[in-house]
């Protein structure tokens, strides 16, 4: 399959082929996907990448979740026409995260001061708090990594963390990913925040570092852990009911 090594996000390749394949009839309405593990093999890719995949055809309404039985193509498929771009994913956006972000608190270990840490300790008590009344509001979790990235006053690493922070919003996917971890329960990862601080207040680079990678590498297996194919029918349900309310109130 060509599309998966091209330019394209990898889960968009798996997308179209299996919907091409749906389209063509390879795949007919009631059967039964291949596993998971046979689907990255098929397209040698990552379980996260299948997961969105299955998601994003889910949102098309070419494939449904059959609790503790799998994938299933939708036993009325809809027609295979051109769909929005549903841009990038939470692994591969957190993969970047990953990278980019141990390497800004590396180098804010080396220059930030007594008062940046104090602040971050004092989100840590906001997060906490959110967390445990189950608000969902992640403002706090921004600012805690926005403060990082501006202590190593560096206004090209800002930009660059910042625009990632905003795909986390903007990207339909990511976004539709991030909703299901958070129905699920997903953590607030205070103790992985404050490792980073821990690390940030004894100017301990490379601790920042390590502490901070493993604070992402935590959120990604979170999400694959709620993007489990269970998962995927009660989200795309919750998904249905919400643009139902949304048609009907533009069309009162």
């Amino acid at each position: 399959m060509t599309t998966t090594n091209s330019a394209r996000k990898l889960y968009q390749g798996v997308t179209t082929a299996i919907a091409e394949a749906i389209a063509e009839g390879r795949y007919l309405p009631g059967q039964k996907l291949p596993s998971e593990r046979e689907l990255t093999e098929t397209y040698n890719v990552s379980r996260a990448t299948i997961r969105e995949a299955m998601i994003a055809l889910a949102i098309r309404g070419l494939v449904e979740a059959r609790h503790n039985a799998g994938v299933f193509v939708a036993a009325v498929a809809a027609p295979p026409a051109p769909e929005p771009d549903l841009d990038i994913g939470a692994f591969e956006l957190t993969e970047a995260r990953k990278l980019i972000e141990g390497e800004a608190a590396a180098l804010a270990a080396k220059c930030i001061t007594d008062e940046e840490v104090a602040a971050l300790y004092a989100l840590l008590d906001d997060m906490k708090r959110d967390f445990e009344r189950d608000v969902e509001n992640d403002s706090a979790d921004r600012d805690f990594h926005f403060k990082i990235v501006r202590a190593t006053r560096n206004a090209a690493l800002c930009f660059v963390v910042e625009t990632l922070w905003d795909l986390r919003y903007k990207a339909p996917l990511t976004r539709e990913i991030f909703r299901r971890a958070r129905s699920v329960g997903i953590s607030a990862f205070v103790d992985d925040h404050r490792a980073v601080v821990d690390a940030l207040r004894d100017r301990n680079a490379a601790a920042a570092r390590t502490a901070m990678q493993a604070h992402l590498t935590n959120v990604m297996e979170e999400l694959l852990a709620a993007t489990e194919t269970e998962v995927v029918k009660k989200a795309k349900d919750e998904f249905n009911k919400k643009r139902h309310e949304l048609l009907k109130r533009s069309q009162g």
